[in-house]
């Protein structure tokens, strides 16, 4: 495959987890979607790594992933925490913000 066969994959994914963070309301479904725009951001990085035949890309690669797993682990706990509270899946009708 090209470079320009991976620059067009990762803008897909890019733009289908973007479209998916502006239609969709439910938090989980944006969690995942906001991961889509980062692996589209990833397969590009790579790409590039790959065509500049430089390492250092794929190891900034390995590190969003980790920097994504933690941020999954971290955003599924905080929803989880918010369901207890307000057993509700659509962030609209979370809007106010009672400690």
């Amino acid at each position: 495959m090209t470079l320009n066969s991976f620059l067009v994959i990762g803008a897909l994914l890019f733009s289908i987890g973007a479209l998916g963070v502006l239609i969709r309301r439910n938090a989980i479904v944006m969690l995942m979607s906001i991961e889509l725009m980062l692996q589209g951001a990833n397969v590009t990085l790579a790409a590039f790594s790959k065509y500049l035949d430089d390492q250092a890309g794929y190891v900034l690669v390995v590190f969003s992933l980790t920097v994504a797993a933690a941020e999954v682990a971290i955003g599924l706990a905080i929803l989880v925490a918010l369901s207890r509270v307000h057993p509700v899946t659509n962030i609209d009708q979370l809007d106010n913000l009672n400690g």
